[in-house]
Order: structure tokens, then sequence, then C-alpha cells
């Protein structure tokens, strides 16, 4: 159930200070987001927001994950997007949300008041020009991802989606690529086969052979240990100083 949390932690202590849609701001600009700021947290498997219904709020992930999900008319469903710490929940200037957001981890979001919110983007400048960035990055990733979809194999596929998370979860330093790094997919098998439009028989067999091919080590069906994160961009196809969505 959602539940709005009471956390004494100020936005300077933050954990995704650096890379959220304040990283931009002064202490005093600070000051004021920590005035129409308040705390949410979801269940894993709970709605966040449905598509369509009305916004009264923006905010960040600050912890776990969530998907973006689209359904059609005829009631299928289609995984859009993932969203991850420090990414943007919410569009100001529109009052109903595009997408159902669902958690698929356990989540917390800092959330602000989105008409203060949308007041605050017109008088500080940091703000609004840190979400256009954001924005911006957000339409490169998903340039970045029609070309997983569309031109890369079922094992690159899934050395993407992995070192997607990875690299987010994990916040690497870009100069020490080799960082051995661990992972808890937020995603079952059959929800990485939907996102990644393959079978579930393919994303079963690709994790295997990452697994017998050493570039990744499995304990359990979702804990995820990369001994390389740099062979696992490889095996992506991404470049080594970062690919996309970092």
């Amino acid at each position: 159930m959602m539940a709005t949390q009471t956390i004494s932690q100020e936005c300077g202590d933050c954990p995704i200070r650096h890379r959220a849609v304040c990283a931009r701001c002064e202490p005093d600009e600070l000051q004021t987001l920590e005035e129409i700021k308040y705390y949410r947290n979801f269940q894993a498997g709970q709605t966040i927001i449905w598509s369509g219904d009305r916004m009264d709020f923006v905010g960040s992930v600050v912890s776990g994950i969530a998907t973006l999900t689209q359904t059609m008319e005829d009631g299928r469903c289609q995984m859009v997007g993932l969203l991850l710490p420090s990414d943007f929940v919410g569009r100001p200037g529109r009052d109903g949300a595009a997408y159902d957001v669902v958690a698929t981890t356990d989540v917390v979001m800092c959330c602000f008041r989105k008409r203060p919110f949308e007041d605050l983007m017109t008088s500080t400048p940091h703000i609004a020009h840190r979400l256009l960035e954001m924005t911006l990055d957000e339409l490169d990733a998903a340039r970045e991802w029609m070309l997983v979809l569309g031109r890369k194999t079922a094992r690159e596929k899934i050395a993407s989606l992995l070192s997607i998370i990875a690299r987010r979860d994990n916040t690497l330093n870009k100069r020490n690529a080799k960082t051995r790094m661990v992972i808890d997919l937020p995603l079952t098998r059959e929800a990485m086969a939907d996102y990644l439009g393959l079978t579930l028989e393919t994303v079963s067999r690709q994790i295997s052979a990452l697994k017998k091919d050493g570039v990744i080590e499995l304990e359990g069906k979702r804990h995820v240990i990369i001994p390389d994160i740099r062979r696992l961009m490889d095996e992506a196809g991404d470049d080594s100083d970062g690919g996309f969505l970092v």
C-alpha cells in the first residue's frame, strides 16, 4: 500500500543528489525544494500511477526500479521503459500520466507538489535546464533502445539490459571499468522477454550462455554477479567508455 514517508534526509545528503533534477541547484534553491518535497514508498508490484490519471506531483526515483507500461485498446500491455534511481516521473505542464508506472521492486520516490514545482521551474533556471537535459538524455536513450530492439542479437539484447541496470545501479566510475558488480534483477525473465521482444526460452537460453562463458555468475534466478563490466559491455556491443543510458 502506498504511504507517505517522513524522512529527515536533506537534499544535500540525498544519494541521487548529483544525478537528479536538482543536480545543479544552489543551497538556497535546495532549501526551496525542501519546502515542497515529500517522500512516498511503494511496494514491489504496486502501481504508482495509472495512465490517464491526473498527477498532482512530479518527482525522482530515489531507490528501486519501476516500469513504464502502455495498454492497448484490446487489453494487450507492452513495457516501454524502465525508471531507475534519479529518473524523473511526471511532466510539468501536463495534467495526466502518459503511461502506467509500476514498481517492480520496492521504490522510494522524492515527490514535489506539481504546481509549486512548475512555478519553481520558471524562477530557477538550474532546474528547468537540468530537466531539459534529462529529457534529451531520455530521448537519446530511447533511440538507442530502438537499435537494441531492431538490430542487436538476442545475446546482445540480454547483455545490454544487464549492463544498463548494473551501471545505473552501481553508479560506476568510468575510470574503473573492470569493477566487479553485483545486481538483483528487478524483472522476471518473462518481463525481460516482453521488454526485449524475445521469447522466454530465448531469454533463459542466452542468460545460461552468458553464465557458461563466464560473462556473468548467477545465484538463484535474479542475483547476478558481473566479474568484469567491460566484458559485459563488449558482449552488448556498447563502447567501453559508457555506452548508452549511463
